[in-house]
C-alpha cells in the first residue's frame, strides 16, 4: 500500500467522522428545540400544530 493511498484513507476517515459529529450535533440541537417548544408552548398551540401536521401528511386524525 502506498503512502499516498494511506494518507488519502486517513483523510477521508477524519472528514467522515467530522460529518458524523456535525450530524449528531444537529440531531441533538433539533431534539432540544422540540423539547423546549413542546415544554413551553401552551397545550392548545402544540395540539393545533400536531393536528395541522397530520392533515399535511393526509393522516386521519378524527
Amino acid at each position: 500500500m502506498s503512502s499516498s493511498s494511506t494518507f488519502s484513507s486517513q483523510r477521508s476517515s477524519r472528514s467522515s467522522s467530522r460529518l458524523s459529529a456535525l450530524q449528531q450535533g444537529a440531531v441533538v440541537l433539533f431534539g432540544a428545540l422540540i423539547l423546549y417548544a413542546v415544554g413551553f408552548l401552551p397545550m392548545s398551540a402544540a395540539h393545533n400544530a400536531a393536528h395541522d401536521t397530520r392533515h399535511v401528511f393526509v393522516f386521519p386524525c378524527h
